[in-house]
């Protein structure tokens, strides 16, 4: 895989297609004109295609350009929004709006819902803290004394509600069966079936994680082989799947970007429900202070 552009020079690109020229890009980015001209230079040869029209009135981008321009921003959406919730768990003790997400919600959903509540509630510091589901419902109803470090709003990922919890669907989710290129699955030609699925040693998530609790529901009922490995992670998971440890179920979020490079395959099913719901959990009888209702209603939009 080449190598990849630095957000600098998307940045750069993007000005210049809303600014309307490269020296007046140039100027936001607080560089010289001709070190501006440099990176888009490098931007061009690293994607091999023309970026800027170059003419004697200026510069402005090609068709190409306002191409790339477009995900470019998207791509610095991302980069924001990470930053937001890397900052979120790093500044989890101080916060003045703690929550606690379940891995798979925190890596996928959760940065996007951060960044829109900081754009409404900028003076709110959130802090994060990334459990799995099981970890999750036992903080939130952890903070009934409302200690400093009382957790006012969870996502969890599994089917089942702990009680003294409120909840509100955010939400849903696929779990999908992937193995590496080289399994024989990657190649078979038939449907897998529930029961076969049951009964091979998988890769999966560890007792607690909603994953793991979605897919032992599904189980029910059948013979289950013990797994072949349980790991604390969506990343070792796939890691060992990729290695051709053994097939592995993860949520379709975790598994998007493997899939669309082919770093996985995913097998398909049929006869078994995977589906699974997101939820929001609150304790229960709790009105949510205004930051934490606010990013529940960020959260529960379609």
């Amino acid at each position: 895989m080449s190598a990849l552009p630095d957000l600098d020079s998307l940045k750069l690109l993007v000005d210049v297609g809303e600014l309307g020229s490269l020296g007046r890009a140039a100027r936001a980015a607080g560089i010289a004109q001709p070190s501006a001209s440099k990176r888009i230079a490098q931007l061009e040869r690293r994607l091999g295609l023309p970026l800027l029209e170059r003419t004697p009135r200026g510069s402005a981008l090609t068709a190409e350009g306002k191409m790339v321009a477009g995900w470019a921003s998207q791509v610095l959406s991302a980069a924001q929004e990470l930053m937001r919730a890397a900052a979120a768990v790093r500044l989890s003790e101080a916060a003045h709006l703690r929550v606690a997400s379940s891995m798979t919600v925190a890596e996928y959903l959760v940065p996007r819902w951060l960044g829109e509540f900081q754009n409404r509630e900028p003076d709110v510091q959130v802090g994060l803290d990334v459990v799995n589901s099981a970890e999750v419902a036992a903080l939130v109803l952890a903070g009934a004394d409302g200690t400093p470090r009382s957790v006012e709003l969870g996502f969890v990922e599994g089917p089942n509600v702990p009680d003294g919890l409120d909840s509100r669907v955010v939400g849903t989710d696929r779990l999908v069966v992937v193995v590496a290129p080289g399994h024989p699955w990657a190649r078979r030609r038939t449907v897998l079936r529930g029961a076969e699925l049951a009964a091979t040693p998988l890769v999966v998530r560890e007792p607690g994680s909603g994953t793991r609790e979605t897919l032992d529901l599904a189980f029910r009922g059948l013979h289950q082989a013990s797994p072949r490995l349980e790991l604390g992670s969506n990343s070792a998971v796939k890691g060992a799947a990729s290695a051709g440890a053994a097939p592995a179920v993860l949520s379709g979020y975790a598994v998007e970007a493997d899939l669309a490079t082919g770093r996985l395959v995913e097998v398909p099913l049929a006869g078994l429900n995977l589906v699974r719901s997101l939820r929001a959990v609150w304790r229960r009888g709790r009105t949510l202070p205004s930051p934490a209702a606010t990013l529940l209603s960020i959260a529960s939009r379609p």
